[in-house]
This record gives structure tokens, C-alpha cells and sequence, in this order.
């Protein structure tokens, strides 16, 4: 049976899906613990398993993976906004939102849509209210990455 994936990298909160294309990232997805790891030899793959790692030991590690073009106009705006958020910092979907001449659903929404998570950090965008969602859920295993990545970076939310 043939995977959908290029590979499947093992993280410390379960695994991540991995699609590359032309010479760039075209996806990363986060999957449960108990998917099979599928190792690569592709150099990009290879670069990109060393950056998380680096990224796993200190989250203020940097990434420079060439991403292959994905998303709407809009999307690109949020997700700008999010890889401005520093390392160790979260910011509301309503603050992003009037950064960009929003409304916060809408935010939320290019936030669930995000093919890069991790790189650009869609993790540090929250609710007024508390955690919110993440990939579009809001319980489960994705929410539980959501809580590892912001304590690994040093976030508390209550």
C-alpha cells in the first residue's frame, strides 16, 4: 500500500506527513502517534528532518526550507502576520484580524488552512478567550500538539 506522503518524520508529539514537489516543501501534516514512520533519502526531506530536530532541541531554531506556492491572497496575509509572532509569544485571531482588516473567524480559518505549521507558526495564534483551535479541531490529538508546542516555546495558557 502506497503512503500519501513523501515520508513521515517522527516528532515528540506524535509524527508529521511530509509532501515535497519540485525542489520545495509542498506540506507538512500533522499525524497521530501510531502512524508508521517512512524514512527518505531526498535531501530536502533530509534538511527539513535536521531543522525540526534543531527546532525540537531549541524552539528558537530557524528554518529555511524552500516552500512551494499554496494559499489564497488572504492566507498569504495571515500567515505573514503569524511568522511575526516571536518564539515564546502567542497573539488573539481578533489582533490579527484588525492588523490586517479582518474579522477573526476569517483569521481562525486561514490558520486551519496553514500546508507549512511549524515553520510558519499557526500554533502561537490563540483565542481571546483561551487556547482555541487547531486545524481546524478543538480537542483530540491536534489540540494536545497545539499545548506541546506552546509549552516548548515556553507558553503557559491556562
Amino acid at each position: 500500500m502506497s503512503s500519501p506522503f513523501d515520508a513521515v518524520l517522527d516528532a515528540p508529539f506524535g509524527k508529521l506527513g511530509v509532501r515535497v514537489a519540485g525542489g520545495a516543501l509542498r506540506e507538512l501534516v500533522y499525524l497521530p502517534e501510531s502512524t508508521p514512520t517512512i524514512d527518505s533519502s531526498d535531501t530536502l526531506i533530509r534538511t527539513l528532518a535536521q531543522q525540526l530536530d534543531a527546532y525540537y532541541g531549541n524552539p528558537g531554531a530557524t528554518f529555511d526550507i524552500p516552500l512551494a506556492p499554496a494559499g489564497t491572497d488572504f492566507q498569504h496575509r495571515v500567515w505573514n502576520a503569524i511568522r511575526a509572532i516571536p518564539c515564546g509569544s502567542v497573539i488573539t485571531y481578533g489582533t490579527i484580524a484588525k492588523q490586517i482588516g479582518s474579522v477573526p473567524r476569517a483569521v481562525g480559518q486561514a490558520c486551519g488552512d496553514n500546508w507549512f505549521p511549524i515553520l510558519i507558526p499557526c500554533h502561537r495564534v490563540v483565542s481571546a478567550s483561551g487556547i482555541g483551535g487547531f486545524s481546524h479541531h478543538t480537542d483530540g490529538y491536534l489540540l494536545n500538539i497545539k499545548h506541546w508546542l506552546l509549552r516548548h516555546e515556553g507558553v503557559m495558557l491556562i
